[in-house]
């Protein structure tokens, strides 16, 4: 996130898995294998809390899933780098072996003010929707 970040609400310092980081200020991406339904939700605050889910498709069956090997963040002037390592195999053990990994990439931004936005690569529908299936546009070979 790059602006004035004294606008932005950051959450209170969090540590490990937290549910519902997306209801303020949390980074978020939607990694897939080609070709397959089935995808994981990465949610990162800025203050350190993380949540990772597994779907089987569109919004179905969300259940918990691997924790991040490490998460990290830093600031630099007026942005704010969080950084989030995984384990690709963890990930998608077995399944991704081969072929390409489609990522949707988002932000939620809660500011000072009272108001929420929705950053991402692609809004393919007329309402944020973060697991829409046109959302995922970044290719990892």
């Amino acid at each position: 996130m790059t602006g004035d970040l004294e606008k932005v609400v950051l959450p209170a310092p969090l540590v490990g898995r937290t549910e519902g980081l997306w209801q303020s200020t949390c980074l978020e991406a939607f990694v897939k294998v080609e070709g397959q339904t089935s995808y994981r939700e990465i949610n990162v605050s800025p203050t350190d809390g993380w949540a990772v889910y597994s779907f089987t498709d569109y919004r179905l069956d969300m259940t918990p899933s691997v924790e991040p090997m490490a998460v990290e963040r830093w600031t630099e002037g007026a942005a704010l780098t969080v950084a989030a390592d995984f384990d690709l195999d963890a990930l998608f053990p077995e399944e991704h072996r081969g072929r390409a990994i489609r990522l949707a990439v988002s932000a939620v931004i809660e500011t000072i003010d009272g108001g929420i936005s929705y950053w991402a690569l692609a809004h393919p529908s007329d309402k944020p929707d973060f697991h829409h299936p046109d959302s995922f546009v970044l290719d990892l070979p």
